[in-house]
């Protein structure tokens, strides 16, 4: 069994349903086991302008998938929770981005891991250091890359993702 984390985020409709639902769908898959939750946090929006705040937040769990069918996964729920791709950075019901998978350096066309510039975003990793705040990124420890980076306007709004379902 290998661990992973995963990202949420969105900002579009019922956040806090949005999220329970994302939470229970990838719990309830047969191969997924989700171990811990960081908390969730209001953020600024990243890309257009003119966009409502995020909610984002990171699960760790295991599972016996592959990165790709990990990601299959991830992008089912996406789908199944409405999410469309028109705008790149744009308002969206839910995204969950496959972030890390173990020590794992995986690069295809369809997925990179670890995550390309999870270093550059705060509001990936203020939840990421919620859970491993020591784990070396390319950039340092994830404490050290998140020090980094301006956590203006970045609030907290749930003690633990796991409180949504």
């Amino acid at each position: 069994m290998s661990r992973f984390w995963v990202a949420l985020g969105g900002n579009l409709g019922d956040r806090e349903a949005l999220f329970a639902r994302a939470v229970k769908a990838l719990e309830s898959h047969a191969d997924v086991e989700l171990l811990r939750g960081s908390a969730v946090y209001e953020t600024p929006p990243f890309g257009p302008a003119g966009q409502e705040r995020y909610w984002n937040a990171v699960v760790e769990g295991r599972t016996e998938l592959g990165p790709l069918e990990l990601l299959s996964v991830c992008q089912s729920i996406e789908n199944d929770l409405g999410r469309t791709r028109e705008i790149r950075w744009g308002p969206r019901t839910m995204d969950l981005d496959l972030l890390l998978m173990e020590d794992l350096e995986y690069k295809s066309e369809e997925l990179v891991l670890p995550h390309p510039r999870i270093e550059e975003r705060a509001f990936v990793l203020r939840p990421l250091c919620d859970l491993i705040p020591d784990w070396n990124l390319a950039g340092g420890a994830v404490r050290e890359c998140l020090a980094g980076l301006s956590e203006e306007g970045i609030v907290p709004v749930r003690e633990s993702i796991l409180e949504c379902r």
